[in-house]
């Protein structure tokens, strides 16, 4: 097998439907808003794709994302073949035993093992209560939002655009939010992301009302809604399991210091 950096989309992404729920936020990063910031590296046997790496440079430190499904031998060469091609630091999201390739000493940071969520059955209508659409004349709100609620939070303002962000409010005051990582209706995939309710009015099913009505707007134009959660975040994986979904897979998530060595 070879390595060939790819940048026909109809060819990655005949090999990411195979496993679209694994590969949702690779599916989604084939939308033209996020296409340019992607590199895209295949293990290939003539025109068979056996495996695909995508890296992603629209943040301050790229990451790499590189899943199997059942595969795991040629996703390992793959990332053996790139090693020297990649950043000297990124993030990674990688299918369990590829971030042993670089040894425990270039782990910048481990943020441990992440569960892939996938919805699987339709969301009836919800109940809107509280509920409103929110647009950029909320980002002040939002940002001071989570700067309280989910420090630790990636939000990148120009998701506002794709009309898919709710906020619960109380009193004029936002006390949760639900938003999408990727959203494609070409490719019909949507992640969610940026999902938080303010501390002090947890335990009220907020979180679970918002991301219902996230889900119930977002099945009218796409056909698969996933998302990733830490493991061990118990309360939101039943907030997500009471909505739908399911657990389909396991990945770990850390930061990479690529020194090139093996």
């Amino acid at each position: 097998m070879d390595l060939e950096i790819l940048d026909n989309k109809v060819s990655i992404f005949n090999f990411l439907k195979r496993n679209p729920g694994l590969n949702i936020y690779s599916i989604g990063d084939l939308d033209d808003f996020y296409w340019p910031k992607t590199t895209w590296y295949a293990m290939m046997d003539g025109n068979t794709v056996f495996s695909i790496a995508m890296l992603y440079e629209g943040q301050d430190i790229p990451t790499l994302l590189l899943f199997y499904d059942a595969d795991s031998k040629s996703a390992l060469q793959l990332l053996i073949k790139i090693k020297s091609l990649l950043p000297f630091k990124f993030n990674a999201h990688f299918s369990p035993g590829l971030k042993d390739l670089f040894g425990r000493q270039n782990i910048i940071k481990d943020y441990g093992v992440n569960y892939k969520m996938i919805l699987k059955k339709v969301v009836k209508e919800p109940d809107y209560s509280n509920i409103n659409k929110l647009t950029t004349n909320d980002l002040s709100k939002i940002e001071n939002f989570y700067t309280y609620s989910y420090a630790e939070n990636w939000f990148d303002p120009c998701m506002l655009e794709t009309n898919m962000y709710y906020g619960y409010f109380l009193n004029d005051i936002l006390v949760g939010v639900s938003g999408i990582h990727v959203f494609s209706k070409k490719y019909k995939v949507a992640a969610l992301g940026n999902i938080a309710v303010h501390p002090d009015f947890r335990g009220q099913l907020i979180g679970y009302k918002i991301t219902s009505v996230l889900c119930y707007e977002l099945q009218k134009c796409v056909d698969i809604i996933g998302l990733n959660v830490k493991a061990d975040n118990e309360f939101a994986i039943r907030c997500y399991k009471k909505v739908g979904f399911e657990i389909i897979g396991t990945y770990d998530e850390c930061c990479i210091e690529n020194n090139f060595k093996s």
